[in-house]
């Protein structure tokens, strides 16, 4: 048994043993798992003989790692359907040891865990651990977040939240510049109120690039908005990267930035320290340590995926993290596009042409080159290149960057195949290649899009201008939102303002909005049930004429509905291969969200649930307003418009519109 001598014990030596102490019990809780993900069952012996002896080949290098990242392949060259590929990562401030001790437990955890699974992945504490049959090296994974985060509420709500956003910010700035030390990690302590702070951290894997890294965590702050805004803490987990805060220092700062030490004090005259001091050193470390063991596991197992509509009340320039790692050189576009080649230009609207681009790296983009006789202001683009990169989701069209040098702006997008929807739905040859089942998720797609801009995003907005031709199409069919020329920009407790600028496209605007002004988040459900039932139809609103009594799209849908024969909306070209349950529930939505009462139509989250339950209750809808056109005004479905409503309050934010009207 080993004694002490409290009285003659050095300063030094008793730090060290409360540190020993402390990282015991610690790095025991830092075990703790997080949560996994396990798919494509495997039976195959060979893959699993290769998976063994790569988290073999994981662990036994854990501890030799100088940014506690590695990736390793297992598998013969001449049976490349075995071969299996793995990585793992630390979390930045932790030990090699500590790091080693992780991924050992990763290794062991994984395998009972997720059971002959192809492809698995396991978060810990300290440590993630992944595998896959398909290379995961270099490639940025931000699919389906993990959210983990407290029940408890802080008290400061608007001081907290803008703290944790502006804290974010600064970190996934500063973690997808770390390259020194090849971490891609940073931590941060901000202030809140006069008593409290806050602690945050974010993390990538060090095999992405710089711009994949600020996407990754850029994606996950946007999570944060849907659960977590206003909790004692939270962690948002991506297999690429990941980030979380807490309101008590959870990461070591000695392995992230020097911490002076104080003078030591309270010695015994022979150079010891009195029991006393260390009574008031040890005892309260050894319960800090006991309590934080006790409550972890119970902190960790809350867990939900609630919704959380806290949105913050206003964005200004201060708000918006730095537009630098967005900014290309223009003589990168200029030899992706060929220098603007007229071969590789795809478009051209309003606001000037559209060309297809390679990048260096081979990523296809699309590149909206903005007129020169714009009047914008240099701070004023960036802020809207800001605001735009904020919009992550899968069914929004994706900003890369931009180029501002001299007179030229440019806008950098992803490069979307397949054009508009319009191209498809109101085209005879092309509408064929549209079956239902591309139709309904292309439905789905649009509506999960829109719920995102009101409610789930960091920002809230309204489109003003959704439409066929303001949707393209990946090279999966899947929808994605374009054209935010005329977005509005609402604040956290705003549902409706005023204009006296309308601007969008007649057939698809709310009447509320077309002839008064008014404009709301209903607007653009109004907008998405005409979409809606164009789709169905592959008719457009305004061009569709049945008979002398159905002069619309509208009130041909009413009608049928009406009559009890919804079914005769449906496009012919789809022919009988349709689930009849989808169309009816589709024409269903399309009708509530045409309703003329404002107050009747469903916000986006009651259509995206409708949408994908059939079990959903839906009310019956009344009758659609029936779109009349303004007095000595030329409208066309297809082209977008400005007029002026009566007299009202103006408050415009727009965001720079990625593709042609």
């Amino acid at each position: 048994m080993i004694s002490f001598k409290f009285n003659s014990i050095s300063l030094p030596n008793l730090l060290f043993l409360s540190c020993m102490v402390y990282l015991f019990t610690f790095n025991r809780a830092q075990e703790l798992l997080l949560d996994k993900r396990c798919e494509n069952n495997n039976t195959n012996t060979a893959y699993q003989a290769n998976l063994n002896f790569l988290l073999s080949t994981l662990s036994s290098n854990a501890s030799r790692v100088a940014n506690g990242f590695y990736n390793a392949t297992a598998g013969a060259v001449q049976d490349p359907s075995n071969t299996v590929y793995g990585l793992f990562l630390c979390r930045g401030d932790i030990s090699n040891d500590a790091c080693q001790q992780c991924v050992e437990s990763a290794s062991r955890e994984i395998l009972q865990l997720c059971p002959k699974a192809k492809t698995a992945i396991v978060w810990f504490d300290t440590c993630l651990l992944r595998y896959s049959s398909e290379s995961i090296f270099s490639r940025l994974d931000d699919r389906n977040p993990i959210t983990q985060y407290s029940s408890e509420n802080v008290t400061e709500t608007n001081s907290f939240n803008q703290a944790l956003v502006n804290t974010m910010d600064e970190i996934a700035q500063r973690a997808a510049d770390d390259r020194s030390s090849g971490k891609y990690f940073a931590v941060k302590e901000a202030n809140y109120s006069e008593f409290n702070s806050l602690y945050a951290l974010g993390q990538c894997t060090p095999d992405l690039s710089s711009v994949d890294c600020r996407t990754c965590l850029t994606n996950a702050i946007s999570v944060l908005p849907n659960c977590c805004l206003s909790r004692l803490g939270a962690r948002i987990l991506f297999p690429s990267c990941n980030i979380r805060f807490e309101n008590w220092r959870f990461y070591n700062v000695n392995a992230t930035t020097a911490v002076p030490q104080g003078p030591a004090s309270n010695k015994d005259d022979d150079g010891g320290i009195s029991t006393r001091t260390i009574v008031a050193i040890v005892v309260p470390t050894v319960v800090v340590v006991a309590i934080v063991l006790f409550l972890v596991p119970f902190y960790i197992s809350r867990r939900s995926r609630r919704r959380y509509d806290v949105i913050l009340e206003k964005t200004s320039a201060s708000d918006i993290s730095t537009t630098e790692s967005l900014q290309f050189n223009l003589s990168e576009i200029q030899a992706a596009t060929n220098n603007f080649s007229i071969d590789n230009k795809i478009g051209e609207g309003g606001f000037g042409p559209v060309y297809k681009g390679t990048l260096p790296n081979g990523q296809q983009v699309a590149v909206k080159r903005l007129s020169r006789s714009s009047t914008q202001g240099v701070e004023e683009f960036k802020n809207e290149i800001a605001l735009v990169a904020r919009l992550q989701h899968r069914n929004l069209v994706r900003l890369f960057g931009f180029c501002l040098e001299g007179e030229e702006k440019l806008l950098i997008y992803e490069f979307v195949p397949n054009k508009s929807l319009d191209n498809f739905l109101f085209d005879t040859e092309k509408q064929q290649l549209l079956d239902w089942s591309t139709r309904f998720k292309i439905i789905g797609g649009i509506a999960r899009g829109l719920l995102y801009l009101h409610e789930d995003s960091r920002l809230r907005i309204v489109h003003r201008d959704l439409k066929a031709g303001n949707v393209l199409l990946d090279a999966n069919m899947n929808p994605k939102i374009a054209d935010f020329g005329m977005a509005r920009l609402f604040g956290a407790d705003q549902t409706k303002a005023n204009t006296t600028k309308i601007a969008g496209t007649y057939g698809y605007m709310a009447p509320e909005y077309a002839f008064h002004g008014q404009i709301s988040m209903k607007s653009d459900v109004f907008s998405l049930g005409v979409l809606i039932l164009e789709i169905v139809s592959g008719k457009k609103n305004r061009d569709f004429f049945e008979s002398n009594e159905a002069d619309s799209l509208l009130s041909y849908a009413w009608k049928q509905w009406r009559n009890g024969t919804p079914l005769a909306l449906l496009d012919p070209t789809i022919g009988d291969s349709f689930e009849r349950n989808e169309v009816i529930l589709s024409i269903h939505v399309g009708l509530l969200c045409a309703q003329e009462d404002v107050e009747k139509r469903p916000n986006m989250a009651s259509i995206v649930l409708m949408l994908s339950s059939f079990s959903a209750t839906r009310p019956t809808p009344d009758p659609p307003a029936f779109f009349i056109n303004p007095p000595n005004e030329v409208l066309e479905s297809d082209k977008s418009t400005s007029m002026k409503a009566a007299p009202a309050s103006v408050n415009e934010a727009s965001i720079t519109e990625p593709y042609p009207r």
